[in-house]
């Protein structure tokens, strides 16, 4: 007896036919409706972390303003598919009640443009993108969003920035920088307003303070300077200052060389926390091969090339680099390794001051030597009392001198970044031949204290699967296996099919 065949070309296929139809058709009209996706990335990239929606659900009760400098429905071109997460980031913060979301091109609103930057600080780009909330104002530049790792992978950097900087706004303040005053410092609203528009450039909160009558450092204080004093602090301001250093604050000190009776003791009691005390002097470079142009153009032996140390990247044992980065834009010609009308400053001995152990020291700004390996730079005393004198005089002149460090405290976290002048951020007095030592006082900030504070959501990028083949026979044999077998058995099963269709 014959076996009865199932035919599949009659009643049957239109039945399934029918149930698919039934099937898919209402499932595609339901998923229309309610527009629902699902974010498949590894990492999440077009779905807000849990993290931020904590912070989110936090500040529920703050108005927040965002605006983005470029129109969103430009996102969904074909060709700004790469942008595509940032678009969703911004399309789910807008869905927030308490959170209005504002498009525009900045040349097309130019008012509003202005409103986000009344004094022309920070300055509005088209891409950049803004947090108001608190009456407080942080941009984002558009070149962070996204970002190349170590790796050379692309990374997706925005949805951690606009976090952070949603958590900055809501707290009420930007992190501060304060410049000291009462010693005759120099003043960001004279000969150090331009640097100090730099730094309000980058999202810092730039305020003069009078510590020893405030007696009280402010609590969104991030960096102290001490910029040109020509006088000693007080014992009250030394020991606030060390207070702060001990809770992990960072200090800047720019410190000249100027003519004063007697030693900077209070100065050089915080310095010593950090390893290091000042020289003295001024110091000049007599090679003619190391003089560099002043501001009128001429060689000067107060203008000198330096160089920058590489810190963290040529010893194992640092863990901090301010310089591979400046270096590298000094090879390419963006800036010259230059500085003027310095002093010098000297390590204390590790087994002389408290936290040798876990304090972390490098030179930053260093003298050349000329061709024949010689140093050439000449020292002579200015300010101190009869020993500092003579050291400076009889032992500075002629050799290795540092100008610049940074000190690290492992411990508490404080930081130190030492450079023995101010006349590469004094408007006044800076001269293109010492850009690259104005610049690594612009970077050292960021090492200082980083405006844009990590949140912890962490920077999102693609992952892949890849595998690794000994030779490329090995590498042909799981083609095989994975493709081409399985293409052979699929076209055999058609065939198959074809053939007994109608049987």
């Amino acid at each position: 007896m014959n076996k009865k065949k199932l035919n599949f070309s009659g009643t049957i296929a239109f039945v399934l036919a029918i149930l698919v139809l039934m099937i898919f058709v209402p499932i595609n009209l339901i998923v229309s409706y309610y527009d629902k996706g699902f974010d498949m990335t590894p990492a999440k990239k077009y779905t807000l972390s849990e993290k931020t929606v904590e912070l989110l659900e936090q500040t529920s009760d703050k108005h927040i303003d965002i605006y983005f400098l470029y129109k969103l429905e430009k996102f969904q071109r074909a060709d700004a598919s790469e942008l595509l997460p940032l678009y969703h980031t911004l399309q789910q913060l807008d869905e927030r009640s308490n959170i209005t979301l504002t498009c525009f091109e900045p040349d097309e609103n130019a008012a509003l443009a202005k409103e986000l930057d009344p004094e022309g600080t920070i300055g509005t780009a088209r891409g950049d993108l803004f947090i108001k909330c608190n009456n407080v104002v942080k941009k984002i530049g558009h070149s962070k969003f996204f970002q190349q790792g170590t790796d050379g992978v692309r990374q997706y950097a925005g949805e951690e920035l606009i976090a952070a900087a949603i958590s900055t706004c809501a707290s009420g303040s930007l992190p501060g920088i304060y410049f000291l005053t009462g010693h005759g410092e120099k003043s960001i609203t004279g000969s150090l307003e331009t640097y100090a528009r730099q730094l309000k450039s980058n999202d810092y909160d730039v305020q003069e303070l009078d510590l020893d009558k405030e007696g009280a450092i402010p609590s969104n204080a991030k960096i102290i300077y001490l910029a040109g004093p020509q006088e000693d602090i007080t014992v009250k301001e030394k020991d606030l200052l060390c207070e702060y250093a001990d809770n992990g604050g960072s200090l800047s000190f720019l410190i000249d060389p100027c003519d004063t009776e007697g030693r900077f003791y209070n100065i050089e009691a915080v310095m010593e926390k950090f390893g290091l005390i000042l020289d003295y002097n001024i110091v000049t470079e007599t090679s003619p091969a190391n003089q560099l142009q002043d501001r009128d153009s001429k060689q000067s032996e107060n203008f000198f090339r330096v160089e920058y140390p590489a810190g963290g990247q040529s010893n194992d044992e640092f863990t901090e680099d301010l310089t591979s980065d400046l270096n590298e834009l000094v090879s390419n010609g963006s800036y010259i390794a230059g500085i003027s009308y310095p002093r010098s400053v000297t390590e204390i001995p590790e087994d002389s001051f408290p936290g040798a152990a876990y304090t972390e020291r490098s030179t930053i700004i260093r003298n050349l030597a000329d061709d024949s390996g010689a140093y050439t730079t000449k020292s002579k005393s200015m300010g101190g009392d009869d020993i500092t004198a003579q050291q400076a005089d009889e032992m500075l002149s002629g050799m290795v001198l540092d100008f610049g460090y940074y000190s690290y405290n492992k411990t508490s976290g404080g930081k130190m970044v030492f450079i023995g002048t101010t006349s590469i951020i004094d408007q006044d007095m800076i001269a293109v031949s010492v850009s690259g030592t104005q610049m690594l006082a612009l970077f050292s900030n960021t090492w200082l204290y980083d405006s844009d504070i990590q949140f912890g959501v962490g920077n999102k990028l693609n992952s892949y699967d890849y595998m690794i083949f000994k030779d490329s026979k090995e590498a042909t044999s799981v083609m095989v296996i994975v493709y081409i077998i399985p293409a052979i058995l699929a076209i055999f099963g058609i065939a198959v099919w074809i053939k007994r269709r109608n049987s």
